[in-house]
């Protein structure tokens, strides 16, 4: 009745405090913003909706969900497969089962990241919605009901006409507030525990951080082996529109890469991609180029670059092949191309 009248705006209502009210919309925003990324995650790691269901059903129960492979596995075992079928002998039977080898070990790899986000990651965040979250939301629930106790109270109160219904009501105001006010305590302690949430989520976080680091450098040395191993790779390929599509990969080792998060990209990126640098070698004519990343030039030979301008740059017979001329204006000197891309 209480709630109704209020709803009807006939009763008047207890507010909480405002220290209160932040710290339930802060536990509300937590929960939301946990679950989507806890979704999301799984998603990322999962991406076959049926698989994902079945291995959380499994995790559930505490069971070990059954071996099946996944993609890259799948992948590299096909890849086997048609290289013993076309020969192991012949080249590209050969390259067909080293390469479907470095698939299933990137298959591996993902397993691993698959596990060790799910233990580190997912299932901290997922406690906390089934847990922590669940408490909270037992503890607001009881906590409105004590508020409405109080307030049908002190309705009563205003009501009593004798002296022994004031008394009577008097002392039932005074219990139902200090009820209120212990829930209140308890609801407010538990919410304050929300920051500390937040502490740990982020330490999960960096393990996080940490799985996916490893599982990209596992990835980029898997990758850096097989190239090795096929080794009569020719330093470019012709790609579907007749431009040169590659420059020859520079080894970087996974633990230079695992040292640190924020390696700066011209190291890794010496792989990047230079559509047209052989056709424009070949060529007499110039082209515009797009700067991919700042360049501070080491002499006056060369040319400094800004990320994202636009320049002209032309090849010279007998220059060094990771460098082209580039132009400005008035300026011009030598830029590496490993800092371009050519634009059509």
């Amino acid at each position: 009745l209480q709630f109704t009248e209020e709803k009807l705006g006939q009763a008047e209502k207890t507010e909480l405090d405002a220290h209160l009210e932040n710290l339930l919309s802060k536990a509300e925003c937590t929960k939301l913003w946990t679950e989507k990324i806890m979704k999301q995650t799984e998603v990322l790691l999962q991406p076959n909706p049926n698989a994902r269901i079945e291995e959380f059903v499994y995790e559930k129960l505490d069971r070990k969900a059954p071996s099946r492979m996944n993609n890259p596995e799948l992948l590299g075992q096909y890849m086997i497969d048609a290289g013993n079928e076309f020969g192991p002998g012949t080249a590209y039977g050969n390259a067909l089962i080293k390469c479907g080898e470095t698939q299933k070990r990137i298959g591996t790899a993902d397993r691993e990241l698959i596990q060790t986000s799910a233990i580190n990651f997912l299932t901290p965040l997922r406690n906390f919605i089934e847990g922590d979250y669940k408490t909270i939301t037992k503890e607001r629930k009881l906590l409105q009901n004590k508020r409405l106790d109080l307030d049908a109270a002190k309705t009563r109160l205003k009501k009593a006409k004798v002296a022994e219904a004031r008394a009577a009501s008097e002392q039932e105001v005074r219990i139902t507030q200090s009820e209120f006010d212990r829930q209140a305590e308890i609801t407010r302690l538990l919410l304050e525990g929300i920051s500390s949430t937040h502490a740990h989520h982020l330490r999960c976080l960096n393990d996080f951080v940490e799985a996916q680091m490893t599982y990209y450098a596992q990835c980029y040395q898997y990758m850096l082996d097989l190239q090795k191993q096929l080794g009569s790779f020719p330093s470019t390929f012709l790609s579907n529109n007749n431009q040169s599509s590659t420059t020859p990969v520079q080894s970087v080792s996974a633990p230079s890469v695992l040292a640190s998060a924020s390696v700066s990209l011209p190291s890794v990126s010496n792989s990047i991609v230079t559509s047209g640098i052989t056709e424009l070698k070949s060529s007499s004519g110039s082209r515009k180029a797009r700067v991919l990343y700042d360049y501070d030039a080491a002499n006056s030979s060369e040319l400094s670059l800004l990320a994202d301008e636009v320049i002209t740059v032309y090849s010279i017979p007998g220059m060094d092949s990771d460098w082209l001329m580039g132009e400005r204006g008035n300026q011009k000197g030598k830029v590496p191309i490993t800092y371009l891309e050519l634009l059509n």
